[in-house]
């Protein structure tokens, strides 16, 4: 460690992101990227845009975003902020909402960015523990706390919530703020927006590298009541006033009218999931019910390790985690068919 670092920097255990390999001809199913390419109303809108424009600052509140994505789900541009990637919108959120006296909670197996934010802006936390099926129990959130925040669909498990379990949390739960983390939402289970009239302390967060096929382009958004939003504004215009390039917001406005690709996509990477279930389950593995573009699975016969490793000598890479209770699944995002098929030949030459 250096003699220059802060305490603050020596203390932090840092989010360790999935391998972005430089292999060629690697089969990457590792981190949960779209296996297709974008809308090519994206790739139009990109060749069109005015590349002289770069030379000016972009709009720091990207209302044309805003409007699209207020016009796409129904609500009031208000209630709608936008970001460097979920992942910042996070990370604002966590900063405008989750420095309480209380600490807040998530589920002991979740997204591993929670705890990095927890322990980087200071926040108490608490991780009541998911059942022996994998599931968010509702019921261990119903107590004094300082704030809630899960995926929905839960990450790396992928079982999602339902709408109305949701709601019976939010009825329960009024003095803090709710964050339900969408990144997976459009491959399964029905998104909380629908709730954020009625509850102020709701806010859905979601983003455009899953399902709209642009992780390169780091663009995420919340939605909430405008009270949640102004506090997200405060701190966005504290910190970075510009978080968003204009080719980022051109390409995601682009992404957002082209619904018909969307569904093109969205359904057949449900159908390659669904397809990839029945394909493990006739090789022995244990699968959890995923809502996500990704499995989650177990075999009882083969260490989790041991499969990434041999997969990984075969140019297929998925996710291994070796935190406790989950080191003997291995995670593995959708591919193409192509790229499905070739997972199936290698497994059943590793388990032979």
């Amino acid at each position: 460690m250096s003699k220059y670092w802060s305490e603050l920097t020596k203390g932090l255990v840092p989010y360790v992101p999935g391998e972005q390999p430089k292999v060629q001809d690697l089969i990457k199913l590792n981190t949960n990227e779209n296996p297709y390419p974008p809308s090519p109303a994206v790739v139009e809108a990109i060749n069109n845009f005015d590349k002289g424009r770069l030379r000016f600052y972009p709009d720091p509140n990207s209302d044309v975003l805003k409007q699209a994505l207020a016009d796409y789900y129904a609500v009031e541009i208000h209630q709608v902020f936008v970001g460097n990637g979920s992942d910042e919108v996070l990370a604002l959120a966590f900063m405008a909402f989750f420095k309480q006296e209380k600490p807040i909670l998530f589920p002991d197996i979740s997204y591993s960015f929670y705890p990095v934010y927890c322990n980087l802006f200071n926040i108490e936390f608490q991780q009541p523990a998911l059942n022996d099926e994998f599931e968010i129990v509702l019921d261990d959130y119903a107590q004094d706390n300082g704030g809630i925040i899960f995926p929905n669909p839960n990450a790396p498990t992928g079982r999602v919530i339902g709408l109305e379990q949701l709601r019976n949390l939010l009825q329960k739960n009024t003095e803090s703020v709710l964050i339900v983390d969408e990144a997976y939402i459009d491959f399964g289970g029905e998104t909380a927006i629908a709730l954020v009239d009625q509850f102020p302390n709701l806010l859905v967060v979601q983003t455009f590298s899953k399902s709209r096929s642009l992780a390169g382009s780091r663009v995420g958004f919340a939605i909430g009541s405008t009270e949640l939003i102004e506090g997200l504004e405060r701190v966005k215009n504290s910190f970075n006033s510009y978080p968003l390039d204009m080719l980022a917001v051109t390409a995601a406005v682009a992404a957002l009218e082209d619904k018909d690709y969307f569904e093109q996509t969205r359904q057949k990477i449900i159908a390659s999931r669904d397809w990839l279930d029945t394909e493990l389950s006739q090789l022995g593995f244990k699968l959890l019910p995923s809502a996500a573009n990704f499995v989650f699975v177990s075999h009882p016969q083969y260490d989790a390790a041991r499969l990434f490793a041999e997969l990984r000598d075969r140019k297929v890479l998925v996710r291994y985690f070796s935190s406790a209770r989950i080191d003997q699944y291995l995670r593995i995002s959708m591919g193409t068919r192509q790229e499905c098929e070739a997972l199936i030949t290698a497994l059943k030459e590793i388990l032979v």
